[in-house]
């Protein structure tokens, strides 16, 4: 099919413009396995089309939010049903072989006539006219006795017309009207009352059922068509007449029977604050149980709700098992759609959206729309076929202005998809919308809050609808469609839109309510998941709002880095343009990213990056302390540690939160500096928050008491445990390992393998690659050591650690001690001299030769804990001790 309105933006005949449907098939699969049902149901013998109290399974619910394709599938649903060749390729052929008859109903088009039920009911009979060819008599007497009791003096033939039902079946149904009449008045016996007002011919007809006469029973014999007949012919009534219209249908001969599919497109339309049109539609559904109904809407059908009960005549999960919510414990996700007859219309894959961009405009069967084009316009639309159609819109609009379009063009919202989502929001139900566009997930709790409002009342509501999803396992539940969120953000167009100080003061609201829900949530004990997740929350607030009171944030901000575990806080984005910060939250966001992501970019690219935030001067005292003592980090990583020391000792001479950490410093940057009686000087005054154990198993393991060094470590470990530091805890495993690897080969593999275990998830790229050493360690003497290491270089490069170089070459000078290959050792320690010829970790150029029982070649400025004879010895006794075990193991 053409989709003429694109077809006439252009002069160029050679232009195609197809309605691209993006195949549907799951959702077919849905509607064919129910309407199988359905069929197989209405045909068994016991099937009672009388029956008014059996369940009614025979409907499905196809809802979704504004824009998403709803009315799309139902038209192509319809269309697949009047003809095979309109069924897409994909669908395959359906299995049954009954007559169907599609009836599609747009409500938004009934509603905005003003003749509702009417208009869907003449539809019904209109299609049936056209299909059938012949009367219904009981529907058609109670249809025309109605007519001209509500209608007196109109033709039902020009109201037709001048309603808009027109259609090549439109002059057929008065005639059957007439035909109807006639049939009945002959089965009475009483032609005169073929010209006689509806009113005559009803009373006699029902005259003729009380007194149980056979042709009037036969002809019009349902067992409540006198009842019917006999009530005021007022839309009440007429609401209950599709129940003589689905026995008529029941009556007709196997070669005319068929099953209408009523298609309910735009279901939300029929809402108002009484449910009057819903209660008379829900009607049309029950009394009509051998018809098929398919409804699309924005919300799903709450017909099994308990609570509507009085509201409409049939409410509950006993009269509508298909549309009740699952009996499950744990309900499911919405995002992942509902069991039984309701379900949620999702977005568009990615491929789809390129799909249905590259056919929706052609020329010479080539797309119209470039690659790069479509790919910019299907990020943008996080899946929402309306995005497609808007911006296919404004692709034929910036050509008919003489100008290429370029992917820029479409980095952009439509006040049109807002405009769509708006409509059918209350006022209070807008200003939560956009109040909730502030985050990235909420509850009801976040989103009241956040609004400024005292009840949660219009918060769930809003969470009913479908540009709502959910899920209930996360800590928020509630996540705006992404799509709708972009252009509430972006409106600059609707009558009611937000200034700048409406949203500073709904950001001010939300900081505030997270702020509240994390201290809440902190007194039940730490966790870190929620701590990331407040942090990932608030930072964007208050980073996008310029807000400049940090307040909970500052406090968050410690606990983020006191565990050492470095979860990513925002994504990553090209740091080569980012701008330098501007406002306190700025400099905090900037602060806590770059803290994290040095775990995944070069030393030097943190210690840039800190130096920015630092000279900026936004940075409140104990943060910038904070950026301080990471940046010090950064340099003693990069092996700049007269830098380091001058950051660290500024840090520490503060006093302040980080002066523990700061001391722990200073003691590493003196064993680096192989001055080790300083550092263990140092260790009494650290404590825990200075990572005494840590420090002191450094000491030991670097002399090759590994037996004090794992207890001092695995007392660290326990220390971490108890602390719940679970990153503190897996640097303790990582050391242990180190320690063990020296000299207990055996024990090694446990002690990394729990390692790993603990790293697992905590993003710590540097222990990470030191429990690879470790494993080189632990292999030292075997075959493939030299390779191994090879290959680590180069990923200790890329992650810009120089000084986890040292620790390698130091497990290959081992790995040949110990396999007495001396011009290996030679050239290992040669390296290691260059690598260490700043004077920082140049005792392990020592510890090389006391590996090797080689002299040192001149006196070394190493100052041991004990005498260099003692820790050469312990050394060698190592390298021996793996020797014999290797013998021993062939």
């Amino acid at each position: 099919m053409a989709d003429l309105r694109a077809l006439f933006s252009s002069n160029n005949p050679a232009f195609d413009a197809a309605e691209a449907f993006t195949d549907r098939q799951h959702q077919w699969a849905l509607v064919a396995s129910a309407l199988k049902e359905h069929l197989r149901r209405t045909s068994t013998p016991g099937f009672d089309v009388e029956d008014l109290e059996a369940p009614r399974t025979n409907v499905i619910v196809f809802h979704g939010v504004g824009g998403v394709g709803k009315s799309t599938l139902l038209r192509k649903i319809e269309a697949a049903l009047s003809a095979a060749e309109h069924r897409p390729d994909q669908w395959g052929a359906p299995t049954w072989t009954q007559q169907l008859l599609p009836i599609r109903i747009d409500l938004s088009r009934a509603a905005s006539t003003g003749s509702d039920f009417e208009r869907v009911i003449l539809t019904i009979r209109l299609a049936l006219a056209g299909a059938l060819g012949r009367t219904l008599p009981s529907f058609d007497v109670a249809l025309r006795h109605y007519w001209e009791h509500v209608h007196p003096g109109e033709p039902l033939d020009e109201y037709v017309r001048r309603s808009g039902l027109t259609g090549r079946f439109a002059e057929m149904l008065p005639q059957q009207l007439q035909a109807g009449v006639g049939e009945v008045a002959a089965a009475l016996a009483l032609p005169g009352l073929v010209g006689s007002a509806a009113g005559q011919l009803t009373s006699a007809l029902v005259q003729a059922l009380r007194e149980r006469q056979e042709r009037a029973r036969a002809l019009a014999g349902a067992v409540r068509t006198a009842a019917l007949l006999e009530a005021t012919p007022d839309l009440e009534a007429l609401s209950y007449y599709p129940h003589l219209l689905a026995w008529d249908l029941n009556q007709l001969p196997s070669k005319k029977r068929l099953t209408p599919v009523v298609l309910l497109d735009t279901f939300e339309d029929t809402g108002d604050r009484h449910r009057d049109f819903e209660r008379l539609l829900q009607r049309l559904v029950w009394l009509m149980p051998n018809t098929f109904f398919v409804i699309g809407g924005r919300s799903r059908l709450p017909w099994a709700d308990p609570a509507l009960h009085g509201q409409l005549d049939w409410t509950g999960p006993t009269a509508w098992p298909g549309l009740a919510l699952s009996s499950a414990a744990v309900p499911q996700p919405r995002a992942a759609g509902q069991a039984g007859r309701q379900h949620l219309i999702g977005d568009l894959s990615p491929e789809d959206c390129d799909d249905h961009l590259a056919r929706r405009l052609t020329l010479d069967e080539q797309p119209l729309i470039d690659a790069d084009i479509r790919a910019a316009i299907t990020a943008r639309s996080h899946g929402l076929p309306l995005h497609l159609d808007l911006a296919v819109s404004r692709f034929l609009e910036i050509r008919r202005s003489g100008r290429t379009p370029t992917p820029a063009d479409f980095d952009c919202t439509f006040p049109a998809l807002l405009a769509r989502t708006l409509s059918d929001l209350t006022p209070e139900e807008r200003h939560l919308l956009r109040s909730v566009s502030l985050l990235d997930a909420f509850d009801l709790d976040l989103a009241t809050r956040t609004a400024g409002l005292a009840q949660q009342a219009p918060a769930r509501r809003l969470t009913e609808r479908p540009l709502v999803t959910e899920n209930p396992y996360a800590l928020w539940p509630y996540h705006l469609h992404r799509a709708i969120r972009s252009a509430v953000r972006d409106d600059q167009h609707s009558d009611d839109r937000w200034t700048p100080a409406d949203w500073h003061q709904a950001a001010t609201r939300a900081l505030a309510a997270l702020g509240e829900q994390w201290t809440t949530a902190t007194t039940l004990g730490p966790s870190r998941l929620l701590l990331v997740a407040f942090l990932r929350q608030g930072l964007r607030l208050a980073r996008d709002h310029r807000l400049t009171d940090l307040g909970w944030l500052t406090r968050a901000a410690f606990a983020y880095t006191d565990d050492s575990v470095w979860e990513p806080l925002a994504l990553p984005t090209d740091t080569s343009t980012e701008p330098a910060p501007d406002t306190p939250a700025d400099a905090l966001a900037e602060l806590l990213t770059t803290i994290a992501r040095r775990q995944h970019e070069h030393r030097q690219r943190t210690a840039d990056r800190l130096t920015t935030v630092l000279d900026s001067g936004l940075l409140p005292t104990e943060l910038a302390e904070m950026g301080l003592y990471y940046r010090a980090k950064a340099y003693k990583d990069l092996s700049q540690n007269q830098a380091a020391r001058e950051g660290m000792q500024q840090v520490a001479d503060s006093g302040g939160r980080y002066a523990p950490r700061a001391l722990r410093g200073l003691a590493n940057l003196a064993r680096l500096a192989g001055d080790f009686p300083t550092a263990l000087a140092a260790v009494p005054t650290l404590g825990w928050k200075g990572r005494h154990h840590r420090v002191l198993g450094d000491i030991h393991w670097s002399q090759a008491d590994t037996t004090a060094a794992v207890t001092a470590f695995e007392a660290g470990r326990t220390e971490a445990e108890q602390h719940g530091a679970a990153g503190e805890r897996a640097m303790m495993q990582v050391r242990l390992a180190l320690a063990v690897s020296f000299a207990n080969p055996d024990r090694a593999d446990d002690e990394l393998a729990l390692a790993h275990q603990l790293l697992d998830g905590l993003d710590q790229r540097s222990n990470t690659l030191l429990a690879q050493v470790v494993t080189l360690i632990k292999d030292a003497g075997t075959s493939d050591v030299t390779d191994r290491a090879h290959n680590l270089h180069r990923d200790i490069e890329a992650a810009g650690l120089p000084f986890l170089h040292r620790f390698m070459e130091l497990a290959l000078a081992f790995h040949h001690a110990v396999r007495g290959e001396h011009q290996d050792l030679a050239a290992t320690i040669d390296r290691l001299r260059t690598l260490t010829a700043t004077g920082d970790f140049a005792y392990f150029t020592d510890i090389a030769h006391f590996m090797a029982a080689l002299p040192l070649p001149e006196p070394s400025a190493t100052r041991w804990t004990t005498s260099e004879d003692d820790v050469r010895s312990a050394w060698r006794g190592l390298v021996q001790a793996r020797q014999e075990h290797l013998r021993a193991g062939n």
